[in-house]
């Protein structure tokens, strides 16, 4: 995290990590322009979008960070994780085996990130019901075994897809505001501030039960 020399006063780095083919830069770029490509093909290098919002009449800079989830990419990941405060780790609730790597995917973010970290474990594609292979409560209680946020998005169709990524933006906030500010009643307001998040989330997680239940 730094602060911007444009006006912005913070300017956060996310990365969205996971394996190859889960949706990762549609995700960002739903999220960043609101488009997506039925045909999109593999990620290579490292991209960045960049979208701006506002937090207690502060303007947020999001830098979220993509790049390819194939091992022969290995190579960006150091420089690709630095300075991250914040992490999309994405599956595709119809492939398993993209379900599977996520402790993986967790460790490698130990591993390159030095810094406090929030974390929101995706479960992307909820569109594909049918043919779903993760159920919701298995995303759930890996997230509360991990300590992450959860939430089932579709890119395809917008679901919960903004939810996920101000979810994570406004714990990075939290994060660096309980380091900055120390004063009781700063503290007391963030207590209540992040009962409210979480409480947002579970929302959202319900959403995503409604939306991705048909």
């Amino acid at each position: 995290m730094e602060k911007s020399e444009e006006g912005e006063e913070y300017l956060f780095k996310i990365v969205v990590i996971g394996d190859s083919a889960v949706g990762k830069s549609n995700l960002l770029s739903r999220f960043a322009r609101d488009e997506f490509d039925l045909h999109s093909k593999a990620t290579v290098g490292v991209e960045f979008q960049t979208q701006v919002m506002e937090l207690d009449g502060k303007e947020i800079k999001a830098q979220v960070w993509d790049t390819a989830g194939q091992e022969r990419f290995r190579a960006v990941t150091s420089a690709y994780y630095r300075g991250a405060v914040g992490a999309l780790v994405v599956y595709d609730i119809s492939r398993r085996t993209t379900f599977d790597s996520i402790k993986r995917w967790l460790d490698e973010l130990k591993i390159h990130c030095d810094t406090t970290v929030a974390r929101m474990l995706v479960g992307n594609k909820c569109d594909l019901e049918n043919i779903r292979e993760v159920s919701i409560e298995e995303g759930k209680n890996l997230a509360v075994e991990e300590g992450l946020f959860f939430i089932e998005t579709s890119a395809l169709d917008s679901t919960n897809v903004t939810a996920a990524f101000e979810i994570v933006i406004r714990e990075i906030y939290s994060n660096v505001s309980r380091r900055v500010l120390n004063s009781d009643s700063y503290k007391a307001e963030l207590s209540v501030n992040r009962v409210t998040l979480v409480d947002g989330a579970g929302k959202q997680n319900k959403g995503a039960l409604s939306c991705c239940s048909g």
